[in-house]
């Protein structure tokens, strides 16, 4: 099965120059018919570069687990493993284990939004987490002071394990978890936050810009710095906007609602 997953659509701006791809294959596995297929597929065709190593094996759940390590962000926020003691009993835990879904912290657009969060007074607020992956974002924002949390992702298996990871954290009950086909109308926050990437973003802003109440904040991430300007217009009519974050090639765009 192929499948095109390639960024922009006709007449916009490339995200990537080239693409990598990689893939994991059985040792007994044909690799020149693997090759021979790739070089067939009129997406790449002949002149795409590739290269096959062997790779020891290895328990790589076991692999990834060990590497999966206690995060501090902020002041009072740490991102636990859930097989992991916490490092500091006093602080603000979140236990979690993503699943098949994307957050771990360890990413720098899920840094930056973490430590942002941190940094704000979410004592009674409501949080949505546009496109919640693991739930990481939004359990962090309950664990931070906020009384209601609500996550929303296209992704059936996100939906799973934010609700997995909620349970995990205590937080199951103040957590409401929708597919967007499912979500109510008229939702609106007093924070929200989306680290997906930059098409969504600027896509979606009339959406996404209606949630935050006035005086709301907005946080966006999963932009490269490249990408900000181009964000930042989508959503600079209706929100005072901050100054941008980075953090490696990646940035973070936050700002507060209009009245």
């Amino acid at each position: 099965m192929t499948t095109q997953c390639f960024e922009p659509l006709p007449g916009e701006t490339l995200l990537w120059g080239d693409t990598d791809a990689i893939g994991l294959y059985d040792a007994e596995t044909d690799m020149a018919e693997v090759v021979a297929m790739l070089e067939n597929e009129p997406l790449l065709g002949k002149g795409f570069v590739h290269k096959i190593e062997q790779l020891e094996d290895k328990d790589w759940e076991r692999e990834w687990m060990d590497n999966f390590h206690p995060m501090r962000f902020g002041q009072r926020l740490w991102i636990c493993p859930s097989w992991r003691d916490v490092p500091d009993p006093t602080a603000v835990n979140v236990m979690l284990d993503p699943g098949l879904a994307f957050g771990t912290g360890t990413h720098p657009t899920t840094a930056m939004c973490l430590e942002w969060l941190d940094g704000l007074d979410l004592q009674g607020k409501t949080v949505i987490d546009f496109g919640c992956g693991s739930g990481i974002l939004a359990i962090a924002a309950l664990k931070l002071g906020a009384a209601q949390a609500i996550g929303i992702d296209i992704d059936p298996q996100a939906i799973q394990a934010s609700r997995d990871n909620a349970q995990r954290n205590g937080v199951s009950e103040r957590l409401s978890l929708y597919l967007p086909k499912d979500q109510p109308d008229n939702l609106s926050a007093d924070v929200v936050v989306a680290n997906i990437l930059a098409g969504p973003l600027r896509e979606l802003a009339p959406l996404i810009s209606v949630l935050p109440v006035a005086g709301g904040h907005l946080g966006l991430s999963g932009v490269l710095a490249s990408q900000a300007q181009g964000v930042a217009e989508a959503y600079e009519a209706l929100f005072e906007l901050d100054p941008v974050a980075e953090k490696e090639e990646w940035c973070r765009i936050t700002g507060v609602k209009k009245a």
